[in-house]
């Protein structure tokens, strides 16, 4: 049997570090099981789930090039599948809710509608690498930097001013 990536298998932990749990599959071979696949909830310490010695259901989530074998607990588990929540009926509508005057003590009420609309300037900006991206923050950086300067400076009185 091969190892195939989102097959379900039978393992036991042959070593604990502090970035995952390495598992001895059949057949031999090893693969990691990062400390973020150990559960569903965050795992400070995964020595606090799993010991060596541990058998293990694991899932395949991905077989490299050079023979590295990524695996996860948490997606071996049969988890039941989620379904929709059902229409609340008791709930207005959002268009009756928009016409509500507003709340006394003269604060407007703070619905759905009412909210400024979200700041979406970063999901027309094309894919950046790396370096793009720091050179853009370093000269926003430097940018404001600058100008923070110029700012306390004239409240100082400039560079050769003397304090008195």
């Amino acid at each position: 049997m091969s190892i195939e990536v989102g097959s379900k298998l039978q393992g036991k932990v042959t070593g604990i570090t502090n970035f995952g749990a390495f598992v001895e599959l059949p057949e031999g071979s090893t693969g990691l099981v990062h400390i973020s696949e150990v559960a569903d909830n965050y795992v400070k310490d995964i020595n606090d789930h799993l010991k060596v010695g541990d058998e293990v259901e694991v899932k395949v989530i991905n077989v490299e090039k050079d023979g590295k074998i990524g695996l996860s607990i948490k997606k071996a588990k049969d988890r039941p599948e989620r379904t929709e929540r059902p229409e609340r009926s008791d709930r207005p509508e959002r268009s009756e809710r928009s016409d509500r005057p507003a709340r006394q003590g003269g604060r407007p009420d703070r619905s759905r509608d009412s909210r400024p609309p979200r700041n979406r300037s970063n999901e027309y900006r094309p894919k950046e690498t790396f370096e793009q991206k720091m050179s853009r923050f370093l000269k926003d950086s430097e940018d404001r930097l600058s100008s923070l300067k110029r700012h306390t400076e004239s409240k100082r009185g400039g560079r050769g001013a003397k304090r008195g």
